[in-house]
């Protein structure tokens, strides 16, 4: 199919995707320098003796609801008493 029957709102969509797509992909590259970044910051902070795998517990809490929290570690401890755990 040449250039000149090819339909000009078939071009302009072509162009378009293309954009979406490269811009998905810049974002993407984007997307892996920050996880890059987070693992220096995790390796900085291991290497200054902090547990890096109770910091992303932190983590992961601060983003959730505190009632949730407290609603969760209320059943951990229910079960940690049954089972005699604490």
């Amino acid at each position: 199919m040449s250039d000149s029957s090819t339909p000009d709102s078939y071009r302009v969509t072509a162009d378009e995707l293309r954009q979406f797509i490269e811009r998905f992909e810049r974002l993407e590259a984007e997307k892996k320098d920050i996880a890059d970044q987070q693992k220096e910051v995790m390796a900085e902070a291991k290497g200054r003796g902090y547990d890096t795998k109770v910091m992303r517990k932190v983590i992961a809490l601060r983003k959730r609801d505190a009632d949730d929290i407290a609603e969760e570690e209320a059943v951990l401890e229910m079960y940690k008493s049954a089972l005699g755990m604490g």
